[in-house]
Order: structure tokens, then sequence, then C-alpha cells
């Protein structure tokens, strides 16, 4: 299922957390290398003298820590495998997929000094923001093809896929949803849903953002998004519950704010069951990455970094474009002739101004969100 931005931080998730990584296997000593490279304080490939050593020292370690990334988001199942098929010597030890980008802060400080602690992070955009001091500085060797809007500029963060704000519905339970407006009619009592909670999820976030643009506000500002969401309550017609292939199957959210990319999947994981189309509203669009970052005490941290390092190669900036996501490195493969053209072509367009949120700007919607969203749909 999609649900790799739900939240519900607690003691019983910390220990979910800790039992999900119980199978990791011992590492080498943390942060040491045959060459003597302190592979915890490495910034690029330079430490390790270039991709083979790095290779090395992560094949040394013999294990990658993931968190919070299922198989079915942005085709994720087949990156995890191409990894473990180009270094058999590394085993992956994923954990809870279906777990928030907080959660994965949360998992990363409850088990902080042990060998089955979080390696690598994939978080939203307000999560990363809030939470640097979690993470170790790291350029990868395509950092040029980068927007330097996308990335944290000494490589704390970096993202990596992304797409447009989009919004997918039954077209046996409500009519085509051609504004925002039509959403607050009759037709739509009880039935629109975003994908976790915008203080916490990235893709609900996005939502927010996204009725913002499209209400006369913006990426600098978020309060319009804030009150759509509070008008769309007071009809009742939202939906305070996280969608998933079972809740749109069983008619419980028929209408759903998520990613072009998740959205067209859930039609995919429905085929035969539930008739799913997906739309991107006329007017400004907003797109959104989600973003990659090393954990500072990664207790494999060269495998850390040859993961950041395979995540932007070019095999698999084309297996995001695979699952329909937006590859960061996108314009720059274009432009080199490495992008899979068919896939980058299939790509969905808007009829307006896309905007994608930079750092500063991310920050303060988060803190207004944080500030006054759950009066607004309470």
């Amino acid at each position: 299922m999609f649900t790799k931005r739900i939240a519900t931080v607690g003691l019983a998730v910390a220990a979910a957390l800790a039992v999900g990584l119980s199978g990791c296997s011992a590492s080498a000593e943390a942060g040491s290398t045959d060459s003597g490279t302190d592979a915890a304080t490495a910034t690029s490939l330079d430490a390790f003298g270039g991709l083979a050593g790095l290779e090395d020292a992560a094949k040394a370690e013999g294990a990658l820590n993931v968190i919070a990334l299922p198989r079915d988001w942005a085709n994720y199942g087949a990156i995890l495998d191409a990894f473990a098929e180009k270094y058999p010597e590394i085993t992956i030890n994923e954990a809870t997929p279906d777990a928030s980008s907080a959660e994965e802060i949360q998992a990363a400080k409850n088990l902080d000094g042990q060998d089955t602690a979080p390696d690598v992070f994939d978080v939203g955009a307000a999560v990363a923001l809030a939470n640097t001091d979690q993470f170790a500085p790291y350029q990868v060797a395509t950092w040029a093809d980068i927007p330097d809007a996308l990335k944290e500029q000494s490589g704390l963060w970096v993202g990596d896929y992304g797409g447009y704000m989009a919004i997918g519905y039954d077209p046996d339970a409500v009519p085509e949803p051609k504004s925002l407006d039509d959403l607050l009619g009759a037709d739509f009592k009880g039935k629109v849903a975003i994908n976790g909670d915008p203080t916490q999820a990235g893709a609900a976030f996005a939502a927010v953002g996204m009725a913002a643009v499209q209400n006369g506000g913006g990426v600098d500002d978020f309060q319009p998004g804030i009150d759509f969401f509070a008008e769309l309550n007071k009809a009742g017609n939202f939906v305070k519950i996280d969608p998933t292939p079972a809740t749109i199957a069983s008619g419980e959210t028929p209408v759903v704010f998520d990613w072009d990319y998740l959205n067209v999947g859930y039609g995919k994981d429905l085929e035969g069951q539930r008739n799913w189309k997906v739309t991107i509203l006329p007017g400004d669009g907003y797109a959104g990455y989600y973003n990659q970052a090393v954990n500072k005490d990664a207790p494999h941290p060269a495998a850390a970094r040859l993961w950041q390092e395979f995540l932007y190669s070019d095999d698999a900036q084309n297996l995001w474009l695979a699952g329909g996501a937006r590859p960061v490195r996108a314009d720059a493969m274009a432009e080199a002739g490495t992008i899979d053209k068919e896939l980058f072509a299939a790509l969905p367009e808007v009829d307006g101004e896309t905007v994608v949120p930079d750092a500063d700007q991310a920050a303060t919607a988060s803190a207004l969100l944080g500030q006054k969203w759950a009066a607004a749909v309470q």
C-alpha cells in the first residue's frame, strides 16, 4: 500500500522499528576502512579515492539499513532490487516501510548507537528542514546536475524524485473535479482526503501548497491553502482518513489529493476493482521532491554513502522515471542523452506555472502549518 507518509509516533512505533531492524547483521567497525578513511566524516567520493574505494568500504561493512521505503512507492522495489543485484555483498535491511518521515528521525534517535539504526533517510521537505542536525553532509558525484533550489548546499539533504500534486477520483462516485471550488459542493460530501498530516507528511504538505497556489497564495504564503481546507472541513467534505488502495476500494476515500505518480499507482493497484482517474487541475501547478539524507550516526557510513551514489546515478534516476516520478537530474540527463526519452515525454504537464518551494519557503510554510493546521480542520 502507498502509506509511506502516515505518522503515529509513539512507544509502540519505536518498539516496532527496533524489531523491524533487529535482523541487521553486524557491520565492520563504523567509520573505519582498510585505507584508513573515516567513512563517517566523508563528504564526497574524494575521501575514498573514487567510487571503487567507496564500494570496497561498503562491501566490508556488509549491510545497509533503510527505513520507510515501500516497494510500491515511486518504484522503490525495483530500485532496492537493482542495488542488491549490483552489490550482493551488502545485505539490505528494510525496516517499517509504512513509517512517516517524522518516524524515520524518531527511529534514528531511539536506536542511536546501535547497529540497527537507520543508515539513510527519505524525507519530505518539512521534516528535512527541521532535522538537519541529524544528517551528515555528503555530495554525490552527480552533484552539479542537481538544481541548487533542491539541495542543501553542503549536502545535508538533497532532493531526489518528485512529481505534481494531483487529484485522483472515482468517476462512479463523483463527477470530475475541474477546480478546487468543485470540491466544496454537495457531490463531494464526506469524500475528499489527503495523504497524511501536512505538518509531518510530504504529500499532505504539498496538498495544502497546491491549494494555496490555486487560491491566490503561493509558496511564500500557504494561508489560502489552509483556509481552503478549513472551508472543505466546514462543508463536511474533508475526510480525515489516510488514503490507501483499500480505502479507495471500500469507497471511504473516493477523492484523493496525492502525487501524480502515487495516484496513477492507486489506479493500477485497483484495476478490475474500481475505476480511478487522475487529473491535474488547470492553472498553476505545485511540484515537490522527496529528499535523501545520511544519518550522521549511521552504523554503516560507507554503505549509506554508496546508496546515495546509486540513487543519483543514471540507472536509478531512470528507475524513478519508470515509476512515474520525476528524477531530480532529469534536465541534465535529457541534455546528456542518458534519460529514457519515452518515459520522460510521458510525464504530466500543467497549463500554468509549476512552482517548487525552496528551503526558506518550505520552512516558513511548515512553521505556519504547525501553528494553524490543527485548529483549521478540527
